[in-house]
């Protein structure tokens, strides 16, 4: 027995295909609605933390993502100019347990593909071009679900993780709002030198971070951390030039990248936001998760993270009960809300020590910290 038989999901990125999976392998009839009018292949690269990758093992789907992906362990610091030396190798916390890796990078693309396909093939109906617009909950605790303004049919339940500007949050009335937390990041995907085996992060220079995670056995994606600027009209000729002059204060293996850039590696451009729903995340047969419900800086690669353990933990509840009640909602909020909390104000105290350029900070401390925490399961 379970408490849904019939569910409805606003998003196809990682956290609604997570819930999908979940739900379908159950048995469940899952539709997944996304706005974008196609799968989407567009993006760099993905630093995943021990706990994603744990939560990708309670999807079934971790088989695929370890051989799609680079698992590397450690953390390597190095100081700006040219020659780039490494001032510290740090140990990672193992946040996923013994039986998966600290972390790893893969490809974007790579990781949505193996989301999407296990989710078809667990059952889950997935339509593009399809945008939630309304909802009508009814008196017997169901909700009817409208895409593209047309009546999409009666579920058990709606669940919204359709990302920063989500139209599900609108529809059920919750304010909170992701804002601006004053970094821009640069991103671009290259070749990988032999001598990057882990992510490694430079601070000092022009821009707060510069860094690189490994992707592949070939692969990796690189990105610079600055003040946050009106970069998004900029052609895309401009934007490699600017990532290009940007990187220029870092030595080793930006070397590699920069030529890459030059022949022709494309480079984007994204705001950091922070923001995080405070309890509960529900109305009714209606719940947000994911970057819908928080969002913080990447500066502990914990945002898809949060994520997928948004859905893990949902879909657990849903599959080991026998009806929606406040007392499985009150559950939900126990052993989500006060860990995404934690990542969201982590992560953001580490930009803005960024931002304020407080060298007295204690970074690693509180890095150390939040990993403990989510060592823990969710």
């Amino acid at each position: 027995m379970t408490a849904v038989h019939k569910v409805a999901i606003a998003g196809s990125g990682v956290v609604g295909l997570a819930a999908a999976i979940q739900l379908a392998d159950a048995g469940v009839a899952v539709d997944v609605f996304e706005a974008k009018p196609e799968f989407n292949t567009q993006g760099s690269g993905i630093s995943l933390q021990g706990n994603a990758l744990r939560a990708f093992g309670q999807l079934g789907i971790w088989d695929d993502i370890r051989a799609a992906g680079y698992p590397f362990e450690g953390l390597k610091l190095r100081a700006p100019g040219p020659d780039a030396p490494v001032v510290a190798a740090l140990p990672d916390v193992k946040m996923g347990g013994p039986d998966y890796p600290a972390a790893m990078g893969m490809p974007r693309p790579a990781l949505a593909r193996i989301m999407f396909d296990h989710a078809q093939r667990a059952g889950a109906n997935i339509r593009f071009g399809a945008r939630v617009s309304g909802i009508d909950v009814r008196e017997n605790g169901d909700v009817e679900v409208f895409v593209n303004d047309e009546s999409a049919g009666v579920y058990d339940l709606l669940i919204g993780a359709d990302g920063l500007h989500s139209a599900v949050r609108d529809l059920i009335g919750i304010e909170t709002r992701p804002e601006a937390n004053g970094m821009g990041i640069w991103r671009t995907f290259v070749s990988r030198p032999a001598e990057v085996e882990s992510s490694e992060l430079y601070y000092g220079g022009p821009v707060y971070i510069a860094g690189y995670t490994p992707t592949g056995d070939d692969t990796m994606y690189a990105f610079l951390v600055e003040k946050a600027q009106d970069r998004f009209d900029v052609s895309p000729e401009d934007a490699t030039r600017i990532m290009l002059e940007e990187s220029r204060a870092y030595g080793g293996p930006w070397n590699s990248i920069r030529a890459d850039l030059e022949q022709g590696a494309t480079a984007n451009y994204t705001w950091f936001t922070k923001h995080i729903v405070e309890e509960p995340w529900n109305r009714g047969p209606v719940v947000i998760i994911g970057d819908a419900a928080h969002s913080c800086p990447p500066t502990i690669a914990q945002g898809a993270a949060q994520g997928l353990e948004d859905a893990v933990v949902l879909t657990e509840l849903l599959l080991n009960r026998d009806h929606i009640d406040q007392g499985m909602w009150d559950e939900f909020h126990a052993r989500r809300l006060p860990r995404a909390k934690t990542v969201v104000d982590a992560s953001s105290q580490l930009a803005q020590w960024q931002i304020d350029g407080d060298r007295d900070a204690d970074a690693g401390g509180l890095i150390f910290g939040v990993a403990q925490k989510m060592a823990e399961p969710a």
